[in-house]
């Protein structure tokens, strides 16, 4: 009898099943067409941009030995086309690279340009985003105002910001530059007494303060 039972209860599943195939199965096998377009996508998507990565890799190389063997301006061209055109982290090693180039050549000027370029680009990390407004006012001083000088290097100078013993020492120069000749030594002497800080940045606050303290 549970036999009986049993062959009666699996026909009523396969009527079931048949049922509702022949109502829903135009949607299911839309639905995994869907999922294997979606998967075919995500797969072809994985590896254009492994190709892409790769060939910025490739080219970012070149840059770099182009400017290795003494043609600091084609690398500095290689250098700006990845940083415009590149995306992700080689745009961003461009960037801080091409700057440098055309800080290395003197001009100051364009090199400030670059840095400001990168800290303005939306995306970019924290450290990288300091790290240019760092390096664009060591490229504009000391020709820029010293009360504006003062103003970007606030934000980095708080506790736990990496750049902070750099954007002190920069702050001090500008403070001395502005004609506070007081606050240039309190920050020299912090410095100086800051175990955080680098040994050679403490031992250049320290002669600072000791050659600007009253005589």
């Amino acid at each position: 009898m549970s036999d009986i039972f049993r062959e009666i209860d699996e026909e009523l599943r396969r009527d079931n099943l048949l049922k509702l195939w022949s109502q829903y199965g135009r949607y299911i096998v839309a639905l995994a067409v869907a999922a294997l377009l979606v998967a075919g996508g995500v797969v072809a998507w994985r590896d254009h941009q492994l190709s892409e990565r790769q060939a910025q890799s490739t080219r970012f190389a070149g840059a770099l030995e182009l400017a290795a063997a003494g043609k600091p301006a084609d690398a500095e061209k290689v250098f700006g086309l990845i940083a415009r055109d590149g995306g992700g982290g080689y745009a961003v090693l461009a960037s801080f690279e091409q700057a440098g180039l055309l800080a290395k050549s003197g001009d100051r000027k364009a090199a400030a340009a670059a840095y400001d370029r990168i800290a303005a680009t939306s995306g970019v990390g924290s450290a990288f985003h300091d790290l240019a407004v760092l390096l664009s006012v060591m490229q504009s001083m000391p020709s820029a105002d010293p009360h504006a000088v003062l103003a970007r290097l606030a934000p980095l100078t708080g506790a736990g910001n990496p750049w902070r013993p750099t954007a002190l020492e920069l702050s001090a120069a500008a403070r001395l530059q502005a004609g506070d000749k007081k606050g240039a030594v309190e920050l020299y002497k912090s410095l100086a007494d800051d175990l955080t800080a680098p040994p050679t940045l403490r031992a250049r606050a320290a002669e600072m303060a000791t050659a600007l303290a009253p005589s």
